[in-house]
């Protein structure tokens, strides 16, 4: 898997302070990809990507064209992973006007200082599996299915969908080979963001407080982060190997037996850390989703890619990083060797 694809490619990474891109970085690098990270400093205290030093890139907005251009021209890279995002569902009801700015208009402008870098041969764009119009069905979606969203964050992520598919067709006939990616849910160590169940439960537990709860039977895919971004990476191999069939939309998302209501993963944190209590809080009044499922056929079948873990075995790994942390133990040497044992057991 990946034939050394990855091993002194030059890799342009936007969102590289964030949870995810944090991750993905680590995990080029140890690809031995010369990787060029773009993105706003970490805003959370501790991060993930200031514990593992990942040192690389500049601090820049990507709503800044003129810098983000300059940096992407002086890199030079031949792929572009587009991580960089206002991701918060909660978030994006106080701040709508950024949460498109940064989402649409900041994609736009990664798109158009592509095109204008005739060095990129693939771009790899993460969205979200919130990016489809959800009706809470019992019924997992599919990548043809129709895009749309109840919150702005949702919304925004549909338009960057719509608008990436239009911008294929429309300008990238002869150009690099634009592919989108949707996933959810994502847990593993090194998150602190706010208003996400399990840095919430994490938090609690290390302040010796209830973990509280605002929708407990909401139902989701839970996946540790590592499973998305090994799709990431098969999704950018293709590319790269100039397959044009695979410049489309694709779900990572976890089998069936890992959808699980909130309070069954706050319970299980739990279970793992040993301590902690769960308690439900008044329910929010901003609207949230109760029920969402994403079919993962099409990457099985076209990609080759499935899920190594099943939740419980995610939640363990991630408790496993957070104790481990908390114990000032050596974070970067533990988070390669999460890395190597998920490549392991995926058969590479």
């Amino acid at each position: 898997m990946f034939k050394n694809i990855y091993k002194n490619k030059k890799v342009f990474l936007t969102g590289h302070t964030g949870f995810k891109g944090s991750w993905l970085n680590l995990w080029l690098r140890e690809l031995n990809a010369e990787v060029y990270g773009y993105s706003l400093e970490p805003n959370t205290n501790p991060s993930l990507y200031n514990i593992l030093g990942l040192n690389n890139g500049c601090f820049g907005d990507i709503l800044d064209e003129n810098k983000l251009q300059r940096a992407m021209n002086d890199f030079k890279p031949d792929i572009i992973f587009h991580l960089a995002a206002q991701p918060l569902v909660r978030y994006s009801y106080s701040e709508p006007l950024l949460t498109y700015k940064t989402n649409v208009i900041g994609t736009l402008n990664v798109l158009e200082a592509a095109r204008k870098c005739d060095t990129v041969q693939a771009f790899v764009n993460i969205t979200t599996d919130k990016c489809y119009e959800n009706k809470e069905q019992n019924y997992a979606y599919k990548e043809d299915d129709a895009m749309g969203g109840y919150d702005m964050y949702s919304s925004s992520k549909a338009c960057v969908e719509i608008m990436s598919s239009s911008y294929r067709r429309s300008f990238l006939e002869n150009g690099f080979l634009l592919a989108t990616a949707r996933a959810g849910n994502v847990i593993g160590g090194g998150d602190w963001a706010q208003d996400r169940l399990v840095p919430d439960c994490v938090r609690s537990i290390n302040q010796n407080i209830p973990i509280e709860i605002r929708n407990p039977i909401a139902i989701r895919p839970w996946q540790l982060v590592l499973e998305p971004l090994f799709g990431y990476l098969m999704l950018g191999q293709k590319l790269l190997e100039g397959k044009r069939e695979f410049a489309q939309g694709f779900n990572f998302g976890p089998n069936e037996d890992s959808i699980l209501t909130v309070q069954d993963v706050a319970k299980k944190v739990c279970i793992n850390y040993q301590k902690g209590e769960v308690i439900v809080g008044e329910k929010s009044s901003l609207h949230e989703a109760n029920l969402l499922m994403l079919n993962n056929q099409k990457a099985k079948d076209l990609l080759g890619w499935k899920p190594a873990y099943s939740a419980d075995i995610a939640i363990e790994k991630t408790v496993s990083w957070y104790k481990k942390y908390y114990n000032s133990e050596n974070m970067l040497d533990y988070s390669i060797e999460q890395i190597k044992e998920y490549m392991e057991k995926q058969g590479l």
